[in-house]
């Protein structure tokens, strides 16, 4: 209903999310989530993932994923890609990408950031790396 004149609104269909499909290959980092878990509200659901191997599941003809889990080195076979997201490197080095290099205080930079110049000027204190 129109609130304003109390006359029926048509309702426009909601477009569905489409997630392209990702192919991924041998030590590529997911995020994986375990469906069954999720759903139950079990803890433990969701990690992150390096790709092992792929292989095709000779019965119904599907692409599935074996993976390691990272925080505890468990195995996980058989894993569907519709519940595996990919981690960009992109997303994980965004801080020090865009680290405030210019300011003198350390305080306007994230702990990465900080932590990988350390790392950086302990090896050669001579420079920082030129930017691309």
């Amino acid at each position: 209903m129109n609130a304003i004149r109390g006359e029926p609104v048509a309702q426009q269909p909601q477009p569905q999310a489409v997630r392209p499909k990702t192919t991924y290959i041998k030590d590529d980092l997911v995020l994986f989530r375990d469906a069954e878990r999720f759903w139950l509200g079990l803890p433990g659901h969701t990690f992150v993932g390096r790709v092992v191997r792929s292989w095709t599941n000779v019965h119904n003809g599907k692409l599935l994923y074996d993976l390691v889990e990272l925080s505890g080195n468990r195995a996980r076979a058989g894993i569907h890609p519709d519940y595996m997201r990919p981690l960009p490197a992109a997303d994980a080095m965004h801080d020090i990408d865009t680290a405030p290099l210019s300011e003198p205080d350390t305080g306007a930079m994230t702990p990465a950031a900080v932590a990988w110049l350390r790392q950086h000027l302990g090896q050669d204190s001579s420079a920082l790396p030129a930017r691309p």
